[in-house]
């Protein structure tokens, strides 16, 4: 590691546990009865449960709520509807169930098929502006809203499963800028399947910010804590970034308000699935600003280390304080590692920083982050180089949002268009093809497909070797920050308006 890297560690470690498996009950063998009429009698008491209405499962029963401070939130309300499948929540086929899928945020199913039409299946318009990714566990679409509202649809059908409401979002008059308004749940939300819970974090009228941990079968609120640590100034600080999560803990990434006004500063806070215990947190080293804002939010590798990318800081000179970086965290949230360009203290002062995009994991160990100054670096994950240590530099486009990836094909929501490179083996960067320049949101693949929504509101399916258009649809105005989910034969897209789902 360079000399210009401050390492700081930590003896501590906090250990965190994923809830265990429940028990599955003992089964009757029905293959070797030793008494006569044994099958008779199985056969009737299976009857007699059915006709009963039993079940032979035991009851599923969440986590207790963890109360949350008085005055912070008013009681949540919960709408729920009959379930219109029998899907188990919990690995199935088609699921997503977090930010571009997977913990390396590359946003690629490889089975997926290939259009050659895109035909609307059904929308739904919905409380609020929808900011964040849709999730899909187990045949049911999960959707979050600016007004504070959590909804779970039947992917096939539409038909509205629950919806619960967790606070009141914060009006503009409550913040000193942004471009979000009402400001409820932005970042994406991520699903556990040890708890079958699906977590989120709510920005409610105070301003305070809650996660909240909902059973995904039926809504209800099983974990609700305060996600603001002590020191931090809720009103100045924004929940962005997509949440991400490893190994029973949940991860949650702050940045400021579009404006960088008042004091915020990048932070990134760690609880345990079940709400109990103190927030553990990372705080940038710096006096102001250095968001953790890009909205794919950590990336999390096998061994649970998380990379984030910082934005600017109010540092232009003198000792480097850890903001324009892509910095590595323990799964304690222990600062391991980071990387800075070596002109950081100029990106800094002129707002061309790595923090608006996300970090993405790729094969053979390399990190690919790119950002406002149009350049992109290629990093060793083990050894992420320290200032001006990164292993390739090369001039790309400025980009915001989330990358995709198939395999070592990186696609980058540049604001000149859709790019397609490659990261070799050795960490060389070969440019690819150029969208369209109203391409510009964050793309995700499937099969030899990319998706990407133009900044007209229409959905676009690509060659994802050649870049061509297979074919396209219009779904509505949505945010720059607009990203499709894929799921089986369906594509779903958040809106202003609410969520639309394709059918491939």
């Amino acid at each position: 590691m360079r000399k210009d890297f401050s390492l700081v560690m930590s003896s501590q470690r906090i250990a965190s546990q994923p809830y265990a498996e429940r028990p599955r009950p003992a089964g009757v063998s029905l293959l070797k009865p030793r008494k006569p009429g044994y099958f008779l009698f199985v056969v009737s008491l299976l009857l007699m449960l059915l006709l009963s209405g039993c079940s032979l499962l035991p009851s599923q029963q969440g986590n207790a709520s963890t109360t949350p401070p008085a005055g912070l939130s008013p009681t949540p309300t919960i709408s729920t509807m009959p379930t219109a499948t029998s899907t188990s929540a919990t690995n199935a086929t088609g699921d997503w169930t977090t930010y571009h899928q997977n913990n390396n945020r590359t946003g690629y199913v490889a089975n997926a098929p290939d259009p050659t039409t895109l035909t609307k299946a059904w929308s739904k318009q919905l409380d609020g502006a929808v900011y964040a990714e849709p999730l899909v566990v187990g045949g049911r679409l999960l959707v979050v809203t600016e007004n504070d509202s959590l909804y779970a649809f039947d992917s096939q059908t539409g038909k509205l499963l629950w919806h619960t409401h967790v606070g009141t979002p914060v009006p503009q008059s409550a913040l000193p800028c942004g471009n979000i308004f009402p400001l409820g749940i932005t970042g994406t939300p991520v699903y556990d399947p040890a708890t079958g819970l699906v977590f989120a974090v709510a920005e409610i009228t105070g301003p305070a910010h809650i996660l909240v941990g909902l059973d995904v079968a039926t809504g209800k609120v099983k974990v609700r804590r305060s996600a603001d640590i002590s020191g931090m100034d809720a009103r100045a600080h924004q929940q962005r970034a997509a949440l991400a999560l490893w190994s029973g803990m949940v991860y949650i990434a702050y940045g400021g308000l579009d404006g960088d006004c008042s004091d915020y500063r990048g932070t990134v806070v760690a609880t345990k699935t079940d709400g109990s215990g103190a927030l553990l947190s990372y705080r940038v080293p710096t006096s102001r600003e250095a968001g953790i804002w890009a909205t794919p939010g950590p990336s999390v590798d096998s061994q649970g280390h998380l990379y984030v990318a910082v934005g600017n800081g109010a540092q232009t000179s003198g000792s480097w304080d850890h903001s324009d970086s892509v910095l590595r965290l323990s799964s304690t949230l222990q600062l391991e590692d980071g990387f800075a360009p070596v002109h950081w203290p100029t990106e800094n002062a002129n707002d061309a920083d790595l923090g608006s995009t996300g970090p993405i994991l790729l094969p053979h160990g390399w990190i690919y982050a790119d950002g406002k100054s149009g350049l992109a670096y290629v990093l060793k994950a083990s050894n992420l180089g320290g200032i001006g240590g990164q292993t390739t530099v090369v001039s790309v486009c400025r980009a915001f949002g989330g990358d995709a990836a198939i395999g070592s094909q990186v696609l980058v929501p540049c604001t000149s268009g859709l790019r397609s490179l490659k990261v070799s083996s050795t960490g060389k960067v070969t440019l690819g093809w150029q969208a369209s320049s109203t391409l510009q949101s964050s793309p995700i693949a499937g099969g030899h497909t990319v998706y990407d929504v133009d900044i007209h509101g229409t959905l676009y399916a690509l060659n994802s070797a050649t870049g061509a258009v297979r074919t396209s649809i219009f779904v509505g105005s949505a945010t720059r920050f607009v990203t499709p989910t894929l799921s089986g034969h369906l594509l779903f897209v958040g809106t202003y308006a609410g969520i639309v789902a394709i059918k491939i």
